[in-house]
């Protein structure tokens, strides 16, 4: 657990690729987590998913900085732009979707993950299915939901050009 503090500049900060799931800045190593929350920085394209449709014992909390986005939240739709706020109590079914014509860019807060992932469902959902972002069937396993989708991991720059 980090108990040093620091400052970075999401632009300088170690980026990952997600793959099909866009690209993020955790400020977080793995092997050094934030003892009481997560925070990410998410950036999708348009009809790109941040990740499957799922639902955590945990809240999360998702701000948009920049572009569209669309929540699945309980199997509806809701639009999502620039400055809105999605909170998401535990037990919330949710994935976001780019949308528009530019990346979106959301601001992810949430509590860490436990050391096991058993807490997470991943139901099946038509609506999610639409999107690219449905589990094929519904499972509390993470390597089972993801079992047919890409990351390509650490080592990608920022999304943005350099100022």
């Amino acid at each position: 657990m980090s108990s040093a503090w620091f400052v970075v500049n999401v632009g300088e900060a170690d980026w990952e690729s997600k793959g099909e799931f866009g690209v993020r800045c955790r400020f977080e190593s793995p092997d050094d987590r934030f003892a009481h929350f997560g925070i990410t920085v998410q950036v999708i394209q348009p009809g790109q998913p941040s990740g499957l449709y799922h639902a955590e014992d945990a809240q999360e909390g998702f701000l948009v900085l920049a572009g569209e986005c669309l929540a699945v939240i309980d199997g509806q739709e809701h639009p999502l732009r620039q400055w809105d706020y999605f909170h998401c109590p535990p037990g919330t079914r949710h994935v976001l979707v780019g949308a528009g014509n530019q990346p979106c860019t959301v601001l992810m807060v949430g509590a860490p993950r436990s050391a096991s992932l058993s807490e997470i469902l991943y139901p099946q959902d038509p609506v999610a299915a639409r999107h690219g972002a449905s589990a094929t069937e519904t499972t509390r396993s993470s390597k089972q939901a993801y079992a047919d989708r890409t990351f390509t991991g650490p080592g990608v720059r920022a999304p943005w050009p350099d100022d």
